[in-house]
C-alpha cells in the first residue's frame, strides 16, 4: 500500500463484544461490576490500533430495535439465546470507552452493524485511494472482501493468532470467492442465524454446486433445464439432490436475500469525520484505573495514536 493511501479501520462492535464475552473468563471490579466483555473489547481494541495504525477509525454497534431481516422472516436469529443479563450492562461501558478514544460511533434502528458496515466501506471503496480493515470475529462479513477491504480476526482467549483475510484468504478457509458466501449459504443455510438454506444440502455439497455452477443462480438455470429435459444427465444434480432443489427453491432465494450484507443503507458517514485525532489520554487511564484494567494503561496509543502505514497488510 502506497504513502498515497488511506487506511480506514471499522470494528464490528457487538461481534468484538461477544467474542469478548465468550473469551474471556468472569472479572469484576472491586465494587463487583463485571467487565469481562469491556475488558476483552478493550484489549482486541487497543491491539488493533497497534497493528493495523489506522488514519480513520470508528466501531458501529447493533441497535436493539427489530431488524428489516426479521420482519421479512419471523424465524430469522429465532434460535439464538437472549443476551446474558450480565453482559447487557457492559454494552453501555464498551461504549463510553470508546467515547473517551474519541472514536466516532455508528447505531441505526432497524439496521444491522454487518449492513453499516457494508455501507460505509462501499462508500469508501469508490475513492481508490481507500482501504478499509473490518475488525469482527464474524466471519459473515468475509463476504465484503475485495483487494480494497479486508478483514482482521482477533485471536480467540489470550493468545496470539490474529487473522488477516483478503480474497485468497477467504478461498482458502471456505472453498468459494468472498462475493459467492451469499450463494453458498443460500444452499446450506447458516444454523447460527436460522437461515434454512436448502433441506438436506450440508457444506461440502454446497460448495461442489456453487464452484461448479459460480452462483445460485447458474445452480438453478442448471435445475431448470435437468427439469425440462429429464433425457440430459448431470454429474452432481441428480436422483435426490435435483429433488431437493426443486422442492425448496423458495427457501434458497430467501436464504439468499437474508445473507446478503445491505451495502446501502443511508448513513451519515464521513471519512474526515473519523480521522484519527487526538484525544484525553489522561481522562482514558482514568477510566481503565476505574474498571481496574492496570494492565491495558499501557497500551494506551499517544494522545494522538500512532497513525502510519503498514505496506504488508494491503
Amino acid at each position: 500500500m502506497s504513502a498515497a493511501h488511506h487506511r480506514f479501520v471499522i470494528v464490528d462492535g457487538h461481534g468484538i463484544i461477544y467474542r469478548a464475552y465468550h473469551a474471556f473468563p468472569p472479572l469484576s471490579t472491586t465494587d463487583g461490576t463485571l467487565v469481562n466483555a469491556v475488558y476483552g473489547f478493550s484489549r482486541i481494541l487497543l491491539t488493533a490500533i497497534r497493528n493495523l495504525e489506522p488514519e480513520y477509525l470508528a466501531v458501529a454497534f447493533d441497535h436493539k430495535a427489530p431488524t428489516k431481516r426479521s420482519e421479512t422472516f419471523k424465524d430469522y436469529k429465532a434460535n439464538r439465546p437472549a443476551m446474558p443479563d450480565d453482559l447487557r450492562p457492559q454494552i453501555e461501558i464498551v461504549k463510553e470507552v470508546v467515547s473517551t478514544l474519541n472514536i466516532p460511533q455508528f447505531e441505526e434502528a432497524g439496521v444491522e452493524a454487518d449492513d453499516l458496515i457494508g455501507s460505509i466501506t462501499q462508500e469508501l471503496s469508490e475513492n481508490p485511494t481507500n482501504q478499509a480493515t473490518i475488525v469482527t470475529s464474524d466471519k459473515d462479513l468475509l463476504q465484503l472482501v475485495d483487494d480494497e477491504i479486508h478483514v482482521w480476526m482477533p485471536a480467540r482467549g489470550r493468545g496470539n493468532g490474529d487473522q488477516e483475510f483478503d480474497p485468497l484468504a477467504v478461498q482458502k478457509l471456505l472453498g468459494v470467492a468472498p462475493q459467492q458466501i451469499i450463494d453458498l449459504k443460500a444452499l446450506m443455510g447458516d444454523a447460527s442465524d436460522n437461515i434454512p438454506g436448502v433441506k438436506g444440502i450440508g457444506k461440502k455439497t454446497a460448495q461442489k454446486l456453487i464452484v461448479e455452477y459460480q452462483s445460485l443462480d447458474g445452480v438453478y438455470q442448471r435445475v431448470e433445464q435437468l427439469v425440462k429435459n429429464p433425457n440430459l444427465s448431470d454429474p452432481l444434480i441428480k436422483g435426490a439432490l435435483l429433488d431437493k432443489l426443486v422442492a425448496d427453491k423458495k427457501n434458497a432465494y430467501l436464504s439468499q436475500q437474508l445473507a446478503t450484507i445491505d451495502r446501502h443503507v443511508k448513513t451519515d458517514f464521513s471519512l474526515e469525520d473519523c480521522r484519527v485525532t487526538a484525544y484525553d489520554k489522561e481522562a482514558a487511564a482514568k477510566l481503565f484505573e476505574k474498571l481496574q484494567f492496570d494492565s491495558l494503561i499501557g497500551m494506551l496509543p499517544k494522545d494522538e495514536f500512532e497513525v502510519g502505514v503498514q505496506s504488508a497488510l494491503f
